[in-house]
């Protein structure tokens, strides 16, 4: 028997939920009382969702198709559509925009309880986020979940497209079909963001290359969607221009997702570098690459840490 679903504020005064695999970040900006009308909201639809979520959990760590059938639970439903674009010609399913779809879920209900300048919900590195107009919010980035430190910043505002980031690599706490220590990507949803981030750290990779360990998915975890599916469990020594090699494969698959308007913008990492996509030149997300000190790291875990926005 599992324990049941756990609500506490940090000493901050943000909101920290928590049931199983799914552990929450929550902060909300407005009035004090609609601040509280939230997260009583947040509390109160969390309850239920991993529930929901296991109900249907063979059909959602099923292959998508463009035939696959729609999910009951509304969670569910956020997963399939963020992957049901990308599964034509690439193997994902919708579990792959899991943690995206549960942030989102939680901040809808969020909204629908009270009026909130800006809030985000994080889980686990997964963001999604609400903005007016007038707001912003400003992401700090790092190459590596194993040694956080960070390296890049995006800033989102209010009249911004974006309101999901999402991280995917091998480093992180699913598993990854290719090399990358992080890809990090801005998108219009969580989910969408979550989905289209597995993608492209899945093209980040060397295939065949010896310094690469791989083994079955289902061999660390019977219950993995990937099943047999060879998952990455250590890169040894690359050469400078490998890293560039699956980078650059990496980033191919970016623009792909880019122009067929899955993502925003991405930054993939690996061994120290960084590439970046849809970056410059477009005024709707900003990522820098520089080192950033604005503002406070959330202590959660996670590949991309909210900072405070400025």
């Amino acid at each position: 028997m599992r324990m049941p679903p756990q609500e506490a504020r940090l000493r901050d005064g943000r909101l920290h939920l928590h049931d199983g695999p799914i552990d929450l970040i929550v902060e909300a900006f407005g009035e004090p009382a609609a601040v509280e009308r939230a997260y009583a909201a947040a509390w109160r639809r969390f309850g239920t969702v991993l529930d929901e979520l296991c109900a249907e959990l063979p059909a959602l760590r099923a292959q998508a198709t463009p035939t696959s059938p729609v999910p009951c639970g509304a969670v569910a439903r956020r997963m399939a559509k963020a992957v049901a674009p990308l599964c034509a010609d690439r193997f994902i399913t919708p579990m792959a925009a899991v943690a995206g779809a549960v942030a989102e879920e939680i901040l809808a209900a969020m909204n629908a309880a009270a009026r909130l300048r800006r809030a985000y919900v994080n889980n686990g590195g997964d963001i999604a986020l609400h903005l007016q107009r007038s707001e912003r919010f400003t992401i700090g980035m790092v190459d590596r979940p194993d040694r956080p430190s960070l390296v890049a910043s995006a800033v989102v505002t209010g009249e911004d497209t974006v309101r999901g980031i999402a991280t995917s690599g091998w480093r992180g706490r699913s598993f990854s079909l290719g090399v990358a220590d992080a890809v990090t990507v801005l998108a219009a949803s969580a989910a969408a963001a979550d989905a289209a981030a597995t993608l492209v750290a899945n093209a980040v990779d060397l295939p065949g290359h010896p310094a690469i360990r791989r083994l079955p998915a289902s061999a660390h975890d019977p219950q993995s969607d990937l099943g047999e599916r060879l998952a990455t469990v250590a890169v040894g020594a690359l050469m400078p221009h490998e890293i560039g090699q699956a980078l650059a494969a990496g980033r191919r698959e970016a623009e792909r997702l880019r122009h067929a308007g899955a993502l925003e913008a991405a930054a993939l990492q690996l061994c120290g570098r960084t590439m970046l996509c849809g970056v410059r030149g477009t005024a709707r997300a900003g990522v820098a690459e520089k080192r950033t000190t604005i503002g406070r790291i959330a202590p959660r875990a996670g590949v991309v840490k909210l900072l405070e926005s400025v």
